[in-house]
Parts: C-alpha cells; structure tokens; sequence
C-alpha cells in the first residue's frame, strides 16, 4: 500500500509539474522576452556578426522548442532566422501573413515609435508546420529589431 501511494504522489507530481505535458514543449512569454534580451546582451558583448552567425548555425542558445530568434533591419532585411536560415538574407519587407498582413512593415512602424513590445500575425508553426496564430516580442537594438515569438493554440 505504501509503494501504490508513494508512485500515486509521483504521478501527481508529474501532471502537476508540468513534465511530460504537451505545455513543455512550448515556450512561454517570459521565456521569449527573456531570450530577446539575452541575444542584446551577447550582441553587445560579443558583436551582432557573431550573435547572427550563432542563430543562422541553429545555435541551441538562440533556439529552443518552438521559440526561435529573428534578427531583421529597420528596411525589412532579414539577417537571421533561427527556424528557417534560408530567410536571411532576403528583404521581408512586403511579405504577408496568412491574412495577408504587412506584419514586416508593421513591425518596423512600432520598433521606431515605441523600440520594444508584443505583435500578433500567423506563421507557420515549427512544430506543427501548421499556420498559428504567433505573438513576436520585439525590441529594436541600434539598427536591427531582435524578436522571438510563441505560438497560440
């Protein structure tokens, strides 16, 4: 009886916790935030060349689960995506999302007025391959706007 209740508080923990759920593999808010502020701090520290190589490379530093960073120009140019590296390198500035959003320009409007915040589009999702709707926190940095998204289901 003992050994039955000792694996049933396990298992509550387990489902408590979070582990095993579907929700861990999912990035939160706070965890894209924190990831933004974190690729600043190392472009600031080691370069925005190196800090854009690392997220072309798929770097496990800039990446995790569905949360991913881009690295665009205040003209649209897209100098790093860690879900898609084939998007670096191409101006992003006219594309559209699945409603046909300029969410690119629109971006570039609220990093110059306001330099950080949230914005909401749909992009395919890197787990599903599905379109989801995504929200992006962004911050502009000297001449680039940094951003990391989670997906909403």
């Amino acid at each position: 009886m003992k050994q039955f209740l000792t694996i049933v508080a396990f298992l509550a923990a387990f489902s408590v916790s979070g582990i095993g759920s579907a929700a861990s593999d999912r990035g939160s808010a706070d965890e894209a935030v924190a990831m933004v502020k974190k690729v600043i701090a190392d472009i600031k520290k080691n370069g925005k060349d190196k800090v854009v190589q690392e997220i072309q490379n798929q770097t496990p530093t800039y990446k995790d689960r569905d949360l991913y960073i881009t690295i665009s120009t205040l003209e649209g140019m897209n100098l790093a995506n860690g879900a898609n590296p084939k998007i670096a390198g191409k101006n992003m500035i006219d594309i559209k999302d699945a409603d046909g959003k300029l969410f690119q320009r629109e971006r570039i409007e609220l990093a110059k007025k306001k330099g950080s915040g949230w914005q909401d589009y749909k992009w395919p999702d890197p787990i599903t391959k599905e379109i989801q709707q995504k929200s992006l926190y962004f911050e502009r940095y000297e001449d680039v706007i940094v951003g990391c998204g989670i997906y909403k289901k």
